[in-house]
């Protein structure tokens, strides 16, 4: 019988042709296609990124406060840092939180207006953040409200995995009654004396993911990083769970 071809460039085996295996390029699910996954992680511009809030609902609430610092080498090589008025009275128990009262943001620019500084500010970096979740669904959300479409931006989709030192805080110091970043950032020996301030809480989780990375459980490759990390993250979540249960 004729053999065919599924047109993948393999036998019916499964086993690709002679000669083209060179020519294959393996992907990892939310590893950036601008790097590749065998560099080491910490040698990639890295933008560590916090928001301050009027609340926990991305689709109600807004941000009033976006720092991000971006790292690479383990060396902190940029800075930015946003107030912003974010068109609602900020709750009195959120301000008693981070200090940002609705008279410090009234003269602020609305996120629409700063939104391209950001996109700008984030592309060709990794993205990552402190319980990333969070500080993810505001910034996607606030640049959808502003227009940006953000799977245009490689570093912005949504199937991007964000670098997040809490799932590797919650691992490292499993022990530790605290992964609050104030608290991993003290055990670590790195100060944090803004705590709930955009830019001081990004430069502390920076510094903190650059400390851990030298544990020997972190991978170094960039795609086994990020592999790790979506492992782990599904274990914590898990176990999370059970507690609630």
């Amino acid at each position: 019988m004729r053999p065919t071809s599924d047109g993948c460039g393999c036998f019916p085996t499964g086993r690709h042709y002679p000669g083209i295996a060179h020519l294959l390029k393996v992907t990892i699910r939310g590893v950036l296609e601008s790097f590749s996954p065998d560099q080491p992680w910490d040698e990639l511009p890295i933008a560590l990124l916090d928001v301050e809030t009027t609340g926990r609902d991305s689709s109600v609430d807004r941000v009033v406060e976006l720092g991000i610092v971006i790292g690479k080498g383990g060396e902190v090589i940029a800075r930015h840092n946003w107030l912003i008025n974010p068109g609602i009275p900020i709750p009195e128990e959120v301000r008693a939180i981070h200090g940002i009262s609705d008279d410090d943001v009234k003269d602020s620019p609305r996120f629409a207006q700063i939104a391209q500084e950001v996109v700008a500010a984030l592309r060709g970096a990794v993205p990552a953040a402190y319980n990333a979740a969070f500080d993810k669904a505001f910034v996607l959300t606030e640049l959808g409200r502003a227009g940006v479409d953000t799977e245009k931006e490689e570093s912005l989709r949504r199937n991007v995995e964000w670098v997040d030192p809490l799932v590797w805080a919650r691992e490292i110091h499993a022990e530790e009654k605290s992964r609050a970043l104030k608290d991993v950032a003290a055990r670590l020996g790195i100060t944090l004396e803004n705590a709930h301030r955009a830019s001081d809480d990004a430069e502390a989780a920076l510094n903190v993911l650059y400390r851990l990375g030298k544990d020997p459980r972190v991978p170094r490759a960039y795609g086994a990083f990020v592999q790790e990390q979506r492992r782990i993250s599904y274990l914590q979540a898990d176990e999370r769970r059970m507690w609630r249960n």
